[in-house]
């Protein structure tokens, strides 16, 4: 599994000497693989279906200024996020393969140490009207730790916010102590910041589970929450009988192009091509993709959630890239979420 092989690769990564060398050497972009065809309707020629295409510029529309906006620190109900992977440079080079995706960026094949890349990052993700970046955090000094000051930074810069994904569970079961130690953790060093997602003026933490995980894995975090943290666990088979539970639920299973739970979360996936894999195990159908976020937005559910916008191994992602590229300059994706699914006759892909 993508999630686990790449923690051991960040733990490997963090503890070497020459991290800084490789974060450097990885930061060019290289040149860009061949992507196989799997996107529906993403060459020039070729409309999406359900999409009237009209002849527009072939100037790319420039990139909204984003001007600072004051930060409240709190989100009112239906909250629109994206779950956002800041393991880059390290996660290009996985399992023998350089780059691990089958895909090409816009950006080319970035480092998330340079703040120009999170603040294009932070631009795209609001052009989509997603108003909070769920960030992968695999514990405290790990690479996506070190980088989360940076987001929270330009996300007060740019009226942006952003909650933690605590990926702890996806390796092992971590004891009531550590989880505790964890939420101290990011209470004390991020939740401060106003950029940082609250609720009820409670910090969000989401947390990542594997599908075998049971009413132990919630009483272990119910337990640990001692700091007023609002937690929002991952789903599992038979979750809403177990006796102590969380604030809200989530469900993260990209394979699948959509998923409810309950009231407390519905999520969208716009495909799922995994770079070690020949055949994607959700294609792409940005016709469909359009259609299940007007559903997603009709749930009214309270988080409407998108996995992912930047999980490239697994092929998951709606940044920008040249096979969905489109002329706004944010990409087929993202186009469909600035329009709430709905699509003017004006639009035009290219």
């Amino acid at each position: 599994m993508v999630r686990r092989v790449l923690s051991l690769l960040l733990i490997l990564i963090w503890a070497s000497a020459c991290s800084a060398v490789l974060r450097s050497a990885a930061s060019a972009p290289i040149a860009p693989a061949t992507a196989a065809a799997t996107v529906t309707s993403t060459a020039p020629a070729t409309a999406t279906p359900g999409v009237t295409n009209t002849p527009v510029s072939n100037q790319a529309t420039p990139l909204p200024a984003q001007p600072a906006a004051p930060m409240t620190g709190e989100l009112q109900f239906p909250i629109r996020a994206a779950f956002y992977y800041p393991w880059f440079p390290e996660a290009w080079k996985q399992q023998g393969m350089d780059p691990f995706t089958h895909y090409q960026p816009d950006l080319g094949y970035y480092s998330q140490d340079k703040l120009s890349v999170i603040r294009q990052h932070i631009t795209e993700m609001q052009y989509g009207k997603i108003q909070v970046g769920i960030a992968s955090w695999w514990g405290q000094g790990s690479p996506t730790d070190k980088r989360f000051p940076s987001l929270l930074k330009l996300g007060e810069q740019m009226g942006f916010y952003w909650g933690v994904y605590a990926e702890s569970e996806g390796t092992g079961d971590p004891s009531v102590d550590a989880i505790r130690s964890d939420l101290t953790y990011i209470r004390d060093k991020y939740a401060q910041s106003p950029a940082y997602l609250k609720v009820s003026g409670r910090f969000v933490v989401f947390v990542y589970a594997e599908p075998a995980d049971s009413c132990a894995m919630v009483d272990r975090w119910t337990q640990a929450n001692t700091v007023g943290a609002y937690l929002v666990l991952k789903i599992f088979p038979g979750y809403m009988n177990c006796p102590s539970q969380p604030d809200s639920w989530h469900q993260y299973a990209p394979s699948e192009a959509v998923n409810q739970a309950h009231q407390f979360s519905y999520t969208i996936s716009p495909g799922f091509w995994k770079a070690s894999e020949a055949q994607a195990r959700l294609d792409r159908d940005t016709a469909q993709w359009a259609k299940n976020i007007q559903t997603m937005i009709a749930s009214k559910a309270n988080f409407q959630l998108i996995t992912t916008f930047n999980e490239w191994g697994e092929g998951t992602a709606v940044e920008n890239a040249k096979e969905w590229s489109s002329s706004s300059g944010f990409g087929l994706y993202l186009d469909a979420l600035h329009y709430d699914g709905n699509l003017p006759l004006s639009y035009s892909e290219k």
